[in-house]
């Protein structure tokens, strides 16, 4: 992510607290596991593979259960949002395992700049870890503000790799997304996905690969996930609506958090389009060239140095996505975050004044309308900030989209108003579908579907 990432980071923490937490050097993870959290579960696997191509051993945390939610409320005081009881519940249960051992542990947990209440998850997580008598369990905590530069200090090819090994879980999660609504089997798109992961990370965290053949042995792995799916019995239909899932980043990707929200939207007869972590990390390198622009910067280093990341990142995502061409047909994401989704969403929340999910999820609503969408769906957590201001502008967007459904839905411990209300969201998605002036693309395979 690009410096001083918009929307996600402390409202109050001052410089010496971010300095204080930043990463350490790689001597101190030796002989501990670092665990990485599972905002998203592929994304998070892909993270641990590109620790352990630089040699240290990493792994994503478990699947959140009751537990999770247990020992994250008994340490929080219930004003921070879910994201953050989740992540420090998870944390916790690894302490509470009984063959915690504090010697060999350690926490992954970044922090970035703007009023979310992401950037306090890690020093709260310190403060617990301090209160419970571990204080020399580390938490390695870089920082956007320096465009988590501080993560190369592990390995001088981990960034590259953590950046592919992203790219590749959003494109997994995307050709299980289009592909388990049609399954004729139950359970073998959900297979297919785990072997593909599997083929993948393996890629990512060879230490005997260098960037370049670490890359060619992802794509590989990629085409043969290609073919895991390809031979997932399934029955391919016109008929499903298409619904987009857009929202606050944790909680729209966490199935847990959100109760896994996009099998009920599949079970309600739709196919989900759900907002990956890439288009985030995109947002941010243009947010990070706005600024440099705005304070006239535009002919320096830093503003060199973020030209060129944002045309390496863009190269990997095109060759990445080479062996899912023929598939993405109709489902393409956006290729200029400026012209695709924020400048459409402008005159709703313009971007240079509003930072953030909100400024994303209004645009991205927006794009999919246009990819030929028959609903849109906001997930967030209770009281996110980001959920709440982008609710309050989805009546004119909508209105101007033809009415195009779209409904925010908000998560916390407790309860979600996602089962109450989801069967009137999909008979007005079917309504819609039925009347829309902008019909949907499809891949060749769905040729002669009904």
């Amino acid at each position: 992510m690009s410096a001083n990432a918009p929307g996600r980071g402390p409202a109050d923490l001052g410089e010496a607290d971010t300095h204080m937490i930043s990463a350490p050097n790689k001597d101190k993870l030796a002989g501990r596991r670092l665990w990485i959290p599972r905002m998203t579960y592929a994304g998070a696997r892909m993270v641990a593979a590109a620790f352990r191509s630089v040699g240290i051993d990493a792994a994503a945390t478990p699947q959140s259960d009751e537990r999770t939610l247990e020992l994250g409320g008994l340490f929080s005081s219930g004003e921070e949002c879910y994201p953050a009881k989740i992540t420090l519940g998870d944390f916790l249960r690894i302490i509470h395992d009984d063959g915690f051992d504090p010697d060999r542990t350690a926490f992954f947990m970044p922090i970035a700049q703007g009023p979310c209440r992401f950037g306090q998850y890690s020093p709260y997580l310190r403060r617990v870890l301090d209160d419970l008598g571990y204080t020399g369990v580390p938490i390695i905590s870089p920082t956007s503000q320096d465009g988590y530069a501080d993560i190369t200090a592990y390995g001088g090819t981990i960034m590259r790799r953590m950046w592919r090994g992203i790219v590749a879980g959003d494109l997994l999660r995307k050709m299980l997304l289009k592909t388990r609504p049609y399954e004729t089997e139950r359970g073998a798109a959900d297979q297919a996905f785990e072997r593909s992961l599997d083929l993948v990370e393996a890629a990512v965290s060879d230490q005997s690969l260098d960037n370049r053949q670490s890359l060619a042995e992802m794509i590989h792995a990629l085409g043969a996930a290609r073919e895991l799916f390809e031979a997932v019995p399934a029955r391919y239909t016109r008929d499903k609506p298409l619904i987009g899932v857009v929202g606050e980043i944790f909680c729209r990707l966490n199935t847990f958090s959100n109760s896994e929200a996009v099998r009920q939207i599949e079970a309600h007869g739709g196919e989900a389009w759900l907002s990956d972590i890439t288009e985030w990390v995109i947002y941010t390198n243009w947010s990070h060239k706005r600024r440099l622009k705005r304070q006239r910067r535009r002919l320096t280093r830093e503003a060199l140095s973020a030209a060129i990341k944002h045309t390496i990142q863009r190269r990997d995502i095109n060759a990445l996505s080479k062996p899912f061409a023929e598939h993405f047909v109709g489902y393409e994401e956006p290729h200029n975050v400026y012209r695709d989704v924020l400048r459409p969403g402008w005159p709703y929340l313009p971007a240079d004044g509003a930072l953030g999910e909100m400024v994303l999820s209004v645009g991205k609503a927006i794009y999919l309308h246009h990819k030929g969408a028959d609903g849109i769906i906001d997930i967030s957590p209770f009281t996110c900030m980001n959920g709440i201001i982008s609710e309050a502008v989805y009546h004119d967007v909508a209105h101007d989209l033809d009415d195009l459904p779209i409904r925010n839905f908000y998560f916390d411990d407790s309860s979600s108003n996602m089962q109450r209300d989801l069967d009137i969201f999909m008979e007005l998605a079917q309504n819609y579908q039925k009347r829309k002036a902008i019909g949907r693309r499809f891949p060749a395979y769905f040729a002669g579907a009904v």
